[in-house]
């Protein structure tokens, strides 16, 4: 770090400060403490200690294995209705009659792998603690005898009149 004259805040500039004269050279101020982003949370000061928990072993769920294996399964199985659909397809366009019949169930086939999978993705994401269960019902799907027995409140919001604008 260069210090010239009484500069050290970086300005650059003449010393009399009205642009005649020598000129400073740059000076850059640095305070870099011994900031450390990445160290422990307390582990120095008053607060020496740990705060968290006690760090869980993974282990093998065999509920997450299940639905993984199930997930891979129909997803596999997607792919080759998907793919033998497409040859009952050229096969039916070619003249053979009975091939529609065969595209239909394939094609209904891979469908109904398909919406199986994405099941199972979201039951897996729901046990991973990645998504949560759905809230209770909402207020539109309720009966109007039903919304006046359970009346809906309305919570007020934060602040006051100038928050509201």
């Amino acid at each position: 770090m260069v210090q010239t004259g009484s500069s050290l805040l970086g300005f650059c500039g003449s010393r009399a400060g009205n642009g005649a004269g020598a000129t400073e050279p740059r000076v850059r101020a640095t305070w870099r403490a011994a900031i450390r982003h990445n160290g422990r949370v307390a582990s120095e000061g008053k607060r020496i200690g740990s705060r968290r928990g006690p760090k869980k072993k993974a282990s093998l769920q065999p509920s997450l294995l299940g639905l993984a294996i199930g997930v891979t399964l129909a997803v596999i199985a997607w792919g080759y209705l998907v793919y033998a659909a497409i040859d009952f397809g050229s096969t039916a366009r070619g003249g053979e009659s009975q091939a529609w019949w065969f595209l239909g169930i394939a094609s209904f086939g891979a469908v109904a792998c398909l919406f199986i999978g994405l099941m199972l993705i979201s039951r897996l994401l729901r046990k991973l603690g990645i998504t949560s269960a759905p809230s209770s019902a909402p207020v539109s799907a309720l009966t109007p005898a039903a919304q006046d027995e359970h009346p809906v409140v309305v919570p007020r919001p934060q602040g006051g009149h100038r928050a509201a604008r």
